[in-house]
């Protein structure tokens, strides 16, 4: 033990000599979370939308008074008038506009005789997000037109009540917890797999290798010095992305103590399948290599960006073994959910399985020769 601890107090002062390192490991991190959380996730606003009245009658006055009403409460288009459709479709397609409704002649004769009235709505596909926002708040718009104006006693119609458990939740909120687990994943990419491959470079490796060390007890000091540097990365990006996410949940004594557990969990687990990785590696660049292919792999599937359940069942089969899925869903649950500790059993346990497991292959892995 007194061997282990001495490699983890060698490798934690090569850390804290270098403040570079530490905060290239916490900063990339922090300003992923910054930018994406809020150039992701947000609600369209002030967006561009054509309209071409070849009506002018009084059902296309209240598309118009509808179109307001949109501008003035969500704010979510802009109505510009055109003279013709065919000038309107052209600037969708060039940009100028993001979409744009036609209101056909005699539509307001066939509301009236109850003909089947349309409203043609362009949309640039291109754009799924856009698109999808357009005609969504057009369906509400149409639905609205579609309400009769005298209310009949026996409602027919069956609503729709959506009771939502949480409030609104901002995407940098939702961005939260894949960057924290980033970060951690960063840590120990930069202070455990590159650093552990320099030194072998440089040599300083093969002073281990004339002491009485064992084998166990190298793999365990480094990998204990790996885990430490990314708990405390964990740590700081967790307090520092909660306060600027605005999560207030940090706070409460058992969130801490289970976002405590999860960050340790996830750094002995994610440092163990580093050091895996690395163990029969020689060449420097090899790891840095191999880090946009592990952060593509690891990162993108566990469901931090996107729902794990729109994925194909290839992608879904890498998200149901990667560890980013559990330590995700596990810091989701208490940051954003305040679940407790019982909801967060199964990341818990499938972490430490996957770190005693990656770690008890990396032990006869390494070669304690030159």
């Amino acid at each position: 033990m007194n061997r282990t601890m001495a490699i983890i107090e060698r490798e934690m002062r090569k850390f804290f000599r270098s403040p570079a390192l530490m905060m290239a490991s916490m900063i990339f991190p922090l300003v992923q979370l910054i930018v994406l959380g809020n150039a992701f996730g947000g609600k369209i606003r002030d967006a561009k939308m054509g309209l071409v009245d070849e009506d002018h009658g009084t059902q296309a006055i209240r598309i118009k008074e509808a179109f307001d009403a949109v501008r003035a409460n969500a704010g979510t288009f802009i109505a510009v008038p055109y003279g013709n459709e065919v000038q309107a479709r052209e600037d969708v397609r060039n940009g100028k506009i993001q979409g744009a409704v036609i209101i056909p002649a005699q539509y307001s004769k066939m509301v009236y005789e109850k003909n089947h009235p349309r409203i043609a709505l362009i949309v640039d596909n291109s754009d799924n997000f856009m698109s999808a926002t357009f005609e969504e708040k057009m369906t509400e718009v149409t639905n609205a037109l579609n309400q009769p104006d005298v209310e009949p006693r026996l409602l027919q119609q069956t609503a729709l009540e959506v009771v939502e458990l949480y409030p609104y939740i901002e995407y940098m909120k939702y961005l939260l917890p894949g960057s924290i687990t980033l970060a951690m994943f960063v840590s120990v990419m930069i202070g455990g797999g590159m650093l552990y491959i320099d030194d072998k470079a440089r040599g300083v490796h093969e002073g281990y290798l004339v002491t009485p060390i064992t084998k166990t007890e190298l793999v365990l000091g480094l990998n204990g010095a790996g885990a430490i540097k990314a708990v405390m990365t964990g740590v700081v990006i967790t307090v520092i992305g909660s306060l600027l996410a605005g999560v207030g949940t940090i706070f409460s004594p058992g969130t801490m103590l289970g976002l405590l557990v999860m960050i340790a969990l996830t750094s002995v687990a994610f440092n163990s399948m580093m050091f895996l990785l690395m163990v029969r590696i020689e060449d420097p660049l090899v790891p840095r290599a191999m880090f946009g292919i592990l952060n593509t792999l690891l990162f993108f599937p566990s469901g931090s960006i996107y729902p794990v359940e729109a994925f194909p069942k290839w992608l879904r089969a890498i998200a149901k073994v990667d560890p980013f899925t559990y330590a995700v869903h596990g810091f989701k649950s208490l940051l954003l959910k305040e679940t407790g500790l019982g909801a967060i059993v199964p990341d818990m346990i499938y972490l430490s399985i996957f770190g005693l497991v990656t770690l008890a292959l990396a032990v006869p892995l390494f070669k304690r020769t030159l």
